[in-house]
């Protein structure tokens, strides 16, 4: 799997649907076909960044 924001291949599993991108520091959800992405704030909750990344599209999710 890649990181949607910055293309690094450095994810690290944090729950049984969830990732963490160690380049840019977002989390990941995937659940199928679909993926959330978030910013963790500073409290440590989540802010959705989907407007920001899927406006049209749903990317295509390979994960290995």
């Amino acid at each position: 799997m890649k990181c949607p924001n910055c293309s690094s291949k450095d994810i690290g599993k944090i729950g049984s649907h969830q990732y963490y991108c160690w380049g840019c520091f977002i989390e990941l959800t995937v659940n199928g076909e679909k993926m959330s992405v978030y910013q963790v704030e500073e409290d440590g909750t989540l802010s959705s960044l989907d407007d920001l990344f899927f406006e049209d599209e749903m990317p295509q999710v390979h994960a290995n």
